[in-house]
């Protein structure tokens, strides 16, 4: 039998200078984009304010995301489930900091991550969307 997917929302969450922040859990390796689970009842959007607050102390509206689009593949941190992921797209100016199940935070540059193990949906398509939406970082 068929395990329903994990419905989450994330964020495509870039500064001004065209990074993106990235997101590692307690006791895991591979880095996902901040977000998480939709509750029941709950709206995507109204799920991703929720989490960004609780995780990175970021305190975003609704009004201040906008749909990237839905997407489907492995839950990198539950082997055998599969995630369907609402993104949205925000650019932030406000301090982040590591807050309940998040244990460090990485800003990448999307075109080029470098050596740091990304979950294939952040690597496969995420990072390429921010591409074609963030203009590259001028050094």
């Amino acid at each position: 039998m068929n395990q329903a997917p994990i419905e989450i929302a994330v964020a495509l969450l870039s500064r001004r200078d065209g990074r993106t922040l990235v997101v590692r859990k307690r006791a895991t390796t591979t880095f996902i984009q901040p977000g998480g689970k939709v509750e029941p009842g709950e709206l995507p959007v109204d799920a991703l304010c929720r989490e960004l607050e609780e995780e990175l102390g970021l305190r975003v509206v609704p009004a201040d995301l906008t749909f990237a689009g839905r997407y489907e593949g492995a839950a990198v941190n539950e082997p055998g489930c599969t995630v369907v992921a609402h993104a949205f797209y925000i650019t932030v100016d406000a301090p982040v900091s590591a807050a309940a199940e998040i244990e460090e935070l990485a800003w990448i540059e999307p075109a080029e991550p470098g050596e740091i193990v990304l979950a294939p949906l952040t690597r496969d398509r995420f990072l390429p969307l921010l591409c074609s939406l963030v203009p590259p970082i001028r050094t």
